[in-house]
């Protein structure tokens, strides 16, 4: 029967049967594989954070063996599964990004392309080593030539004069800024906070440093050490207005040595992205990939 193929909140997806039945589910394209299939992504996030705060724990004492890991990653899961059925948020944010995909393609998309598949399938993209990334559903007309998602038209018009500006200074075109502001904050729905809960206007998650002499605020940030991410608690630089962060990049990016090669290649989205890792921008070694996508896939 067709609940019981798509019925799979009670299994893990967390195993290579989980994996299976979770890709079949994506497949079918109903509202109940849909939600099953969300909740499990929900459940690997839930597991990977779990997993993430477990490694960044000093773990030397008596009890610490591997076996004692063993039961505890089995823990983890069960936990992860169960806070998923009850559900985070996660899930139902991700149905409504791929219902809303599915049904723009649906209508007049890519002939031949199974729209709940690909939507869940660029789902699946979105969760990285460091959770859930910045892409949004393609739903204006992106360089691509695909549909702009509402919120992320919203957030290229909302700071579009402050990106030409940045371009002014640095020769860097205004939508690849963009595009790595709208990484760095999840298209301006996670920016940074300072202490009194108001808007750091932090867009491109510049740190800061013993140089640094303006207003500070204090975050929890991933950063990855030899290729394993680790929770931090770092300082940020805040700034009054989002003016003010665009200002302060082009600033960052043209005074500092470590930067030139990434202002020579300025005219190719994808020698730009690579470009920022090479020299040490970001630690997260997917970070040029994601900032090529979405560059490509939802700017235009």
């Amino acid at each position: 029967m067709i609940g019981q193929t798509n019925d799979i909140s009670g299994k893990f997806a967390l195993d290579t049967k989980g994996m299976s039945e979770l890709k079949q589910s994506a497949k079918a394209g109903s509202p109940d594989a849909l939600k099953g299939a969300a909740t499990q992504f929900e459940a690997m996030f839930i597991n990977m954070m779990m997993k993430s705060m477990r490694d960044a724990t000093p773990q030397d004492g008596m009890l610490d063996n591997q076996q004692t890991k063993m039961f505890t990653g089995m823990l983890d899961q069960q936990m992860s599964q169960k806070m998923a059925t009850r559900g985070v948020g996660l899930a139902d944010m991700l149905i409504r990004q791929l219902s809303a995909q599915a049904q723009s393609q649906a209508i007049g998309a890519q002939a031949g392309t199974d729209g709940a598949a690909r939507a869940t399938a660029e789902a699946a993209a979105l969760i990285g080593p460091s959770g859930l990334q910045a892409a949004p559903p393609e739903t204006g007309r992106a360089a691509s030539g695909r549909i702009q998602a509402p919120h992320v038209k919203e957030f290229q018009d909302k700071l579009a004069s402050h990106a030409a500006e940045a371009e002014s200074a640095t020769g860097i075109p205004a939508k690849f800024m963009l595009g790595q502001a709208a990484l760095e904050t999840g298209w301006g729905k996670r920016q940074i906070r300072n202490a009194d809960g108001s808007n750091s206007h932090n867009l491109f998650g510049i740190k800061a440093g013993p140089g640094w002499t303006g207003k500070v605020a204090t975050a929890v940030t991933t950063e990855y050490v030899n290729g394993v991410p680790r929770t931090k608690v770092e300082k940020f630089r805040a700034y009054d207005t989002p003016a003010d962060s665009f200002k302060d990049y082009a600033k960052l990016i043209t005074n500092n040595p470590r930067y030139e090669k990434v202002l020579a290649h300025a005219g190719d989205a994808s020698k730009f992205a690579h470009g920022l890792q090479r020299a040490g921008y970001a630690t997260d070694p997917l970070y040029a990939a994601k900032l090529s996508r979405i560059i490509h896939n939802n700017l235009a």
